[in-house]
């Protein structure tokens, strides 16, 4: 899976209907409410690049109350279960 972190400004006053929208999108896992610069954070999980197209730009952005999104597709995932895990096989030595 290629993950993404899409950082979502969205009209104030309807910033839980935004975020709820989002959420039922199929390829997005979640979607936090936040402080700062954007107003929802949504992390969004395909199998192919060209999956992000459709996810992204043809529905999240196109729902109603988004005003602005900037999308950072990630190269490499850490978890701390990933962690875990290397050290239980022995990479650790």
């Amino acid at each position: 899976m290629i993950s993404a972190i899409v950082l979502i400004s969205a009209d104030v006053h309807r910033i839980p209907e935004v975020a709820q929208a989002i959420a039922e999108i199929d390829g997005i896992c979640e979607v936090y409410s936040v402080t700062g610069d954007v107003d929802l954070i949504a992390v969004a999980k395909v199998a192919r690049h060209e999956e992000f197209a459709d996810v992204i730009a043809d529905r999240l952005n196109k729902v109603e109350g988004v005003i602005d999104s900037r999308t950072h597709i990630a190269f490499r995932t850490y978890s701390k279960d990933d962690l875990d895990a290397a050290f239980a096989l022995g990479l650790d030595e």
